[in-house]
């Protein structure tokens, strides 16, 4: 049975199969390890995605949200950039931590 098995492993597809594999896993610009890890980047590039893609809907809503009330939009614009009417006076307040 040894010389079955040592006479096999002479054969030439055999050797050349047994080469192919171990380039195509370990030495190839597209081995397994690589495509673990683009596989691992394209899972958190997808994440992101659905996270960006919320956002924007979010930003989206609070958008029409601002358009359609102008209350909002003057408390908006005073808040966060500190715009005022030209009759008015700004004190902005910095607290130390």
């Amino acid at each position: 049975m040894d010389m079955k098995l040592l006479g096999f492993t002479k054969n030439f597809y055999f050797i050349f199969s047994a080469f192919f594999l171990i380039w195509m896993l370990f030495v190839d610009a597209n081995d397994i390890f690589t495509q673990y890890r683009l596989n691992q980047q394209r899972k958190n590039l997808e994440g992101e995605k659905a996270y960006y893609l919320e956002k924007i809907e979010e930003v989206r809503k609070d958008r029409e949200e601002l358009l359609s009330n102008n209350e909002l939009l003057e408390k908006f614009a005073r808040e966060k950039y500190l715009m005022k009417k030209p009759s008015e006076d700004l004190f902005i307040v910095v607290e130390e931590k």
